[in-house]
């Protein structure tokens, strides 16, 4: 959509005019430019937009061969490199604190703490809180709960003893463990719709601007939904669970997914270096060598001048 306005405004061909026939590598370097110079976009918001087009003239190359040299020259169109940002995580005693905010005595708020209580316990994506419905949780020892992610694959994720209580209170006073209920949305707003990703976004925001009054020095600038998960996922990693375990937890398909983890944990970092120094220091001799104290040895290493 993007492109055919840039052709609009830049060209002067109206969408009901523009054939395969116009479109050119030189067009698409134009149309990148253009995300970039007028629209301000960063590196990674213009390789969204290029895997796009890309996408699409991969498509063209078999429906379309007669142009497949010029598809293959859109397609030899490089992706910029893009830094990629630091993992923004909270601390157990931020999280403490963020969930101490909602006041269990207003009904919204404590649907509010039922699910940022939720969502930092099982770690999941946004998408897969929305999603919930009142059958997807098990409140049979072992408490679970079935969450849906990417590429429609489901996970069975662990509740712990308190998490499950706090959800069944939350439940049972919105009536959502009446059998008629199985269906409905587990989370939704005053109209009995689903919450947005919009919607709970500003459901943080709200508890982590209670949350810095008391203490702001432990949440960064920008708390996003994602920031729990990323939260969940360090803790865990910090109390020595196997970066395997924390994969199927979070749902990645790939352990290099998970890694960012590990390598973003400075805490673990420093005390593998620390761990490595204390081993070196207990090694015998380590002040002098003992080819030191052989003089002859270094009257004749001297000589070879």
């Amino acid at each position: 959509m993007l492109f055919i306005s840039f052709i609009k405004e830049h060209k002067s061909i109206e969408a009901s005019k523009l054939t395969l026939r116009h479109i050119s590598q030189e067009w698409i370097i134009e149309f990148l430019n253009w995300l970039q110079s007028e629209r301000q976009c960063s590196n990674a918001t213009r390789n969204t937009r290029l895997a796009a087009l890309h996408s699409f003239f991969r498509y063209l190359q078999y429906r379309n061969p007669i142009h497949l040299h010029e598809w293959q020259r859109i397609l030899a169109i490089p992706i910029k490199r893009t830094e990629k940002p630091a993992i923004s995580y909270l601390s157990l005693d931020a999280i403490k604190l963020l969930l101490e905010q909602p006041d269990q005595q207003k009904p919204k708020e404590k649907r509010d703490q039922a699910l940022l209580s939720l969502m930092y316990d099982s770690g999941a994506r946004v998408q897969e809180i929305i999603d919930l419905q009142p059958s997807s949780v098990n409140f049979n020892q072992p408490y679970t709960i079935k969450l849906t992610g990417k590429g429609n694959k489901a996970r069975i994720v662990p509740l712990m003893e308190n998490q499950a209580k706090l959800l069944k209170d939350y439940m049972q006073g919105h009536r959502l463990l009446e059998p008629y209920a199985g269906n409905y949305c587990l989370f939704s707003n005053n109209r009995m719709e689903k919450l947005t990703r919009m919607g709970i976004t500003l459901i943080l925001k709200k508890y982590v601007d209670r949350a810095r009054k008391t203490d702001l020095s432990m949440f960064p600038q920008k708390v996003t939904p994602h920031v729990l998960r990323h939260s969940k996922a360090m803790h865990m990693l910090q109390a020595g669970v196997n970066l395997v375990y924390i994969r199927d937890f979070l749902g990645h398909t790939s352990i290099s997914t998970t890694e960012i983890y590990a390598k973003a944990d400075s805490r673990l970092k420093r005390e593998a270096i620390e761990k490595a120094y204390l081993d070196i220091s207990k090694t015998k001799n380590l002040s002098e060598p003992s080819w030191m104290k052989d003089t002859g040895l270094l009257e004749w290493l001297k000589e070879m001048k």
